[in-house]
């Protein structure tokens, strides 16, 4: 990431929000950039595994600093939020399923709005009560420098 930039998202044809979800599944789990994309396209989210390269070579280091004094638990108590948001040019429904700190744990980009399956597929997920830990591993050893 470029120092003193005030938007480091400037340019990037996703949102920030993405980018980073991204970032931080592969330095959570022990995925493959070509894992982490298939995971991206369940949530309706079309990415090149090389972008994803890129995106974790430019964003982890920063993540990392900024992120690790802040990490807590997170409670069993979810909802889902709504809005509808432009990606790549077209409009698609973003479904979030929040914590109570008012956290993102998942998200789902869907063409069409469907509230009940939004839910359904975050049930489906991990998203069953408290996380075992949101603490990220060391991310230096998932970088390939």
């Amino acid at each position: 990431m470029k120092q003193g930039s005030k938007n480091p998202f400037k340019g990037r044809q996703f949102t920030a929000e993405i980018i980073l979800w991204a970032v931080r599944w592969y330095l959570q789990f022990p995925i493959s950039y070509r894992d982490l994309e298939p995971m991206l396209a369940d949530r309706g989210i079309t990415v090149d595994h090389t972008t994803l390269f890129r995106w974790i070579q430019a964003y982890a280091p920063e993540l990392d600093k900024r992120i690790r004094p802040h990490l807590q638990r997170t409670n069993g108590s979810w909802r889902v939020d709504e809005t509808y948001i432009q990606v790549k040019g077209k409009w698609v429904y973003l479904y979030r399923a929040v914590d109570a700190f008012g956290q993102t744990i998942d998200f789902l980009l869907s063409p069409k709005r469907d509230a009940a399956a939004a839910r359904r597929f975050f049930r489906i997920r991990s998203i069953r009560g408290p996380s075992r830990s949101t603490r990220m591993p060391p991310f230096q050893s998932r970088l390939k420098l």
